[in-house]
């Protein structure tokens, strides 16, 4: 049986993202029979909720093994819609919640820093993450957050997975400083080996 493990990037991020390479590296180097997946996602939410679901369905029809999820930012938020779809366990790296919320001043035209692209959010976009609400499961998840997070409030975190597994971090900011601290805990979170 292969374990899958797939990372789900933030919103202007990709899979080139420091905490995507540390934890390919580590399973790469420990457990070379992990498949680590990390899609380059749209700049689209909708488009990108999408695109991980469509792997994951392939994932678990594909593979006999264990998938565990890890998401970042908004990667968090779409791991969480994906947990709470296919019953699946996530590790939450400073996770969006309920993005609806605070995207709005997103609106407008944007490049994505790490692939060059250029894009425009719309509140059709910020409907679509509004559309996708869930409510999470608390054993499904272990979230790492850090209180310096210049991005979201880590507070909303807390409060919206409460009852899970949690990481609070002094300092830090919204990419997580440290997270390779953390990369042996996340595979054995998850239960991939």
């Amino acid at each position: 049986m292969t374990a899958s493990l797939i990372y789900i990037h933030g919103f202007l991020s990709s899979p080139l993202s420091t905490k995507a390479q540390q934890l390919g590296e580590f399973v790469a180097a420990r457990y070379p029979s992990i498949d680590y997946i990390v899609p380059g996602l749209s700049n689209n939410p909708g488009e990108a909720c999408q695109q991980v679901d469509r792997l994951v369905q392939d994932c678990l029809r594909q593979r006999a093994g264990p998938l565990g999820l890890v998401g970042s930012s908004l990667g968090g938020f779409l791991a969480t819609v994906m947990a709470e779809r296919y019953d699946l366990s996530a590790v939450l790296i400073n996770p969006a919640v309920e993005p609806h919320n605070f995207a709005e001043h997103f609106i407008g035209a944007h490049r994505n820093p790490y692939t060059a692209v250029d894009f425009s959010l719309t509140m059709g976009d910020i409907d679509a993450l509004r559309n996708m609400g869930v409510v999470p499961h608390a054993s499904r998840y272990w979230v790492l957050v850090q209180e310096a997070d210049e991005v979201l409030d880590y507070r909303l975190a807390l409060d919206f997975y409460r009852g899970s597994k949690m990481t609070v971090e002094a300092g830090g900011d919204h990419s997580f400083q440290g997270f390779d601290r953390h990369l042996e805990a996340v595979v054995n979170f998850l239960q991939l080996v």
